[in-house]
């Protein structure tokens, strides 16, 4: 299969990395990230060690027949990266949306239209980007994508590549089973500046409740309920974590982070229906606020090359 990552970070790096094997791979990302991969091959290192030869570049000009555009950037810029190659896809393009919170695969149909199918994924990998042409896989996972008739091939291509892929019977459910986790985990240890596994601290446990349960109140409104224990599940899933929020890293870069459509999205959604969501309105007014350098502490702000 022709595979495009488009908006190849840690996570985009590590699928392309693991499906180059038995795929057609280009990686599309930063001129550093690309230039480095082009040179000396794509690191991987954590979890698997290993340096991987992968086609990488900063734009595409052409996409074959029955391709499938793995959409991996952050939510905030997967409109301007689906821009210049909207023209380019057909009926037989897939666009598969590998991202966190609400609402990415309507931004990606607006910005192509109806010139080809966009299917919502989801991805539990971890990962971190270490320096251009180097990403530490931090976590194995799997991945989730919607049911259509292109979904179990592409499940199958990602299974054999060691990405655990399974075709969903409910993407709405388990968009939202992620966004749940994703508002406690992300904002919280990113405020505080530390690893994933600070999450499962027994101090935290009173406002984590009150996340969830703003976050369940509002996804009640969409039709989708839980028979979850969300904070058992985020204890025993994260407490062994030492990889990084990709907020935290996003606040490091002085990167915009994607607090709009996690935590922001469920302070907006709620009051419509009557739902008032003060604690997910406060978590997105600091990381707002954090966003600007001016107020992001020294400690957090990753060194700068000379």
């Amino acid at each position: 299969m022709e595979i495009i990552v488009l908006g190849a970070g840690a996570i985009g790096s590590l699928y392309g990395a693991k499906l180059v094997a038995e795929n057609d791979v280009t990686l599309i990302g930063r001129a550093e990230h690309v230039g480095a991969i082009n040179t000396r091959g794509l690191r991987i290192e954590g979890v698997e060690s290993r340096v991987v030869p992968v086609r990488a570049a900063t734009a595409i000009e052409k996409i074959g027949s029955n391709a499938l555009i793995l959409l991996t950037t952050k939510v905030t810029d997967g409109a301007v990266a689906l821009a210049p190659i909207a023209p380019l896809v057909g009926e037989d393009t897939t666009i598969l949306c590998l991202q966190n919170g609400l609402g990415s695969e309507r931004i990606a149909r607006a910005a192509v239209g109806d010139r080809a199918p966009v299917l919502r994924g989801i991805t539990q990998f971890g990962a971190i980007f270490e320096s251009p042409g180097v990403i530490q896989f931090m976590a194995p996972g799997y991945t989730l994508i919607e049911q259509h008739e292109r979904s179990d091939r592409i499940a199958r291509t990602f299974s054999d590549a060691g990405l655990d892929c399974r075709v969903s019977a409910n993407i709405a459910a388990d968009v939202w089973h992620k966004l749940v986790i994703n508002c406690v985990v992300n904002p919280i240890t990113a405020i505080l500046g530390c690893e994933v596994g600070g999450i499962a601290n027994p101090q935290l446990d009173p406002l984590k409740q009150l996340v969830i349960d703003e976050c369940v109140a509002v996804a009640a409104t969409q039709g989708v309920t839980f028979e979850v224990d969300f904070m058992r599940e985020i204890s025993e899933v994260f407490r062994p974590s030492r990889n990084l929020a990709s907020m935290l890293q996003d606040l490091r870069r002085g990167h915009p982070t994607e607090i709009d459509y996690l935590n922001g999205a469920v302070a907006t959604l709620g009051p419509r229906h009557g739902i008032e969501c003060p604690v997910n309105d406060a978590l997105t007014k600091i990381i707002k606020a954090l966003e600007a350098a001016s107020l992001v502490p020294e400690k957090m702000l990753e060194p700068q090359p000379a």
